[in-house]
């Protein structure tokens, strides 16, 4: 277990700093509450299970051979991650319960095949574990991602819905909307760096 270490580490890191997910997570929490937001977090932590065990079974060094299809999938990211943050941008808060959702389970799962950060993390937690056969690769680091990743998605969620209650005016709300539609705008740039 302890050679193991440095690699749940390493995707702890990876999962708990911000990205596409956590500011979704903070934000569906905050806007509809951590009950209603448990598909989504569900969905989260086993579609990057799943996205990682891909790249394990050889889909990141495909993606590595084939600068097109990454060019593609960055662009995929790009435009999906910047149709949410215009999302954020324009919600009224306030009307959450009439005028959005929290993401489904399936959303959830399907975005994670297009989320660069997951991609990014998967592909560099390859280097923990270099020994190893495709299928113990793929297996151990869909079991550590979803793991550790169910962990991160609830703390986030959960203080998003403890975030809510600060945000006690329509001010407030749209602040905060805006700020998290910044920086989602600002990861749909920099999928291309």
């Amino acid at each position: 277990m302890a050679e193991f270490l440095p690699l749940l580490g390493f995707i702890f890191v990876g999962l708990f700093s911000p990205g596409p997910n956590v500011i979704l997570l903070a934000t569906s929490g905050a806007r509809f509450g951590y009950r209603a937001s448990l598909p989504h977090i569900f969905g989260v932590a086993i579609g990057v299970g799943v996205t990682a065990g891909l790249t394990g079974f050889g889909v990141g060094a495909l993606l590595n051979a084939v600068p097109t299809l990454t060019f593609v999938l960055k662009c995929g990211a790009a435009l999906w991650i910047g149709w949410m943050a215009y999302r954020l941008w324009t919600a009224d808060p306030v009307a959450a319960d009439a005028q959005g959702r929290p993401f489904t389970f399936l959303e959830a799962v399907l975005f994670q095949w297009i989320n660069p950060k997951v991609w990014a993390v998967a592909l560099s937690a390859m280097a923990y574990l270099p020994d190893m056969s495709l299928g113990s690769q793929a297996m151990t680091l869909a079991v550590a991602f979803s793991v550790i990743n169910l962990g991160v998605c609830n703390f986030w969620t959960y203080a998003g819905a403890l975030l809510s209650y600060l945000l006690g005016n329509a001010a407030a709300w749209r602040l905060f909307m805006r700020i998290m539609a910044i920086a989602l705008a600002g990861f749909s740039v920099l999928v291309f760096l």
